[in-house]
């Protein structure tokens, strides 16, 4: 489970800004909204939703998570050049343009606190490190930092914490790829699940761009994936029987990129594309099906969320959603938050962070004062995130008056009026 997310110095998150999803002392939806987390951290939330105007920073915190995952994953893979292009610092100030980013992540795995951080530049990584808090005192399990000076990656000593080949790995760990990723890869057990964490336990939708419909409609050959999909569409009042994917070969062009970066053409060719039609029951009875083009933006939209939420739910991960509410109605979006939040569907470890601008879901009754977080840019363009906490609402306090108020802040400014000029 996500504890925190710390970002410095990427686009518009010039200084630290910190994510947190532990819970606070209010006993409001307690049962429902939190879970009791191991490792003496408390309890955490199972979902946390984030406002602002628009180009606030709320995307470019969803970006940063995505970019750290890519570099996990796949930065030794990346040539120079590639490489480059995932350093997005903030470039309105000449100290920070040519600085590292560093992005950080406090995670529960198996009950075991791990705090995992990157830094890196555009030429390489320039920092990376690993706690883990199996008990009250940290243990150091690596650190490695990159000397501008020597030109030499410089080492703190292993953690007896961690074992295995360490050197072996440690002189396997290219400069643009991981320790984590290296040594999981030549079979370290003990990091392999951090690893596995952002391959399995992590879902971006919607980041740089709509949300995909394809990952859903692949999996709808499952039977019981394809009745809580549909399950899931009933429950939203759209009456849709059943649905049927074909597989059609298609020309497609394949891009190699990034989330919020732009993509750069490498191939087109031929490839399977999956191609729904949906079957509508007629008031007597038959079955009428409609091709995909007929449906609405939301009924796809919803089903490319679909899939994904209903994977979290299962494997007990996170979801991050970049404009949740486009495209869906807000009595939808409460009601997918609604089904994360029971207890009885959603198993311990499923959570949700997403950035929206439907203020209607600023209800006590739905979300918990510290569920809700605000990204406000400020006149030097650099983005700020804020917790509804600090503003110490009351209890019964409507959130979302007082936010279309200016109570909160992270609201488009006013444009000025225009001057008349006469004729």
């Amino acid at each position: 489970m996500l504890i925190e997310l710390r970002v410095a110095n990427f686009r518009s998150l010039r200084d630290e800004q910190a994510l947190s999803l532990v819970a606070d002392k209010d006993a409001t939806l307690v049962e429902s909204h939190t879970l009791e987390a191991a490792g003496g951290v408390g309890r955490l939330v199972r979902s946390a939703v984030l406002y602002g105007a628009n180009a606030s920073g709320k995307s470019n915190l969803v970006f940063a998570l995505a970019t750290l995952r890519e570099l996990v994953l796949r930065g030794g893979q990346l040539s120079a050049e590639q490489f480059a292009e995932f350093h997005t610092p903030f470039a309105l100030n000449a100290a920070t343009a040519q600085a590292p980013t560093e992005i950080e992540l406090t995670l529960l795995l198996g009950g075991v606190r791990h705090q995992y951080g990157l830094a890196f530049d555009r030429h390489r990584i320039v920092g990376e490190w690993l706690y883990v808090y199996e008990t009250s005192r940290p243990q150091r399990w690596f650190m490695r930092r990159h000397d501008a000076t020597s030109g030499q990656e410089v080492w703190e000593p292993f953690s007896t914490h961690l074992k295995g080949p360490r050197d072996t790995w440690r002189r396997a760990t290219a400069p643009r790829a991981t320790f984590l990723a290296t040594a999981a890869q030549l079979n370290s057990e003990q990091l392999l699940p951090l690893k596995a964490w952002f391959e399995t336990g992590l879902h971006i939708v919607g980041a740089g761009g709509a949300p995909d419909v394809a990952p859903t409609l692949l999996r709808l050959s499952e039977p019981a994936f394809k009745t809580e999909v549909l399950g899931l569409l009933r429950e939203a009042d759209i009456h849709v029987a059943d649905i049927q994917v074909q597989m059609r070969k298609e020309h497609v062009v394949q891009l190699a990129a990034a989330p919020g970066l732009p993509g750069a053409q490498v191939s087109v060719g031929v490839a399977d594309v999956p191609h729904a039609t949906f079957l509508h029951r007629a008031r007597d009875g038959t079955l009428v099906a409609f091709d995909e083009r007929f449906e609405s933006l939301g009924t796809q939209r919803l089903i490319a969320f679909a899939g994904p939420l209903l994977q979290s739910i299962s494997r007990r991960s996170l979801l991050v959603i970049d404009e949740f509410d486009a495209s869906l109605h807000p009595m939808l979006v409460r009601q997918l938050l609604a089904l994360l939040h029971d207890p009885l569907q959603a198993r311990p470890g499923a959570q949700l962070l997403m950035t929206t601008h439907d203020t209607s879901l600023m209800d006590p009754a739905l979300l918990r004062r510290d569920q809700i977080w605000f990204a406000e840019k400020g006149e030097d363009q650099a983005s700020e995130l804020v917790p509804l906490t600090d503003f110490s609402p009351r209890r019964h306090e409507s959130f979302e008056r007082s936010y279309l108020l200016g109570r909160y802040g992270a609201l488009p400014r006013r444009p000025r009026p225009v001057l008349q000029v006469a004729a």
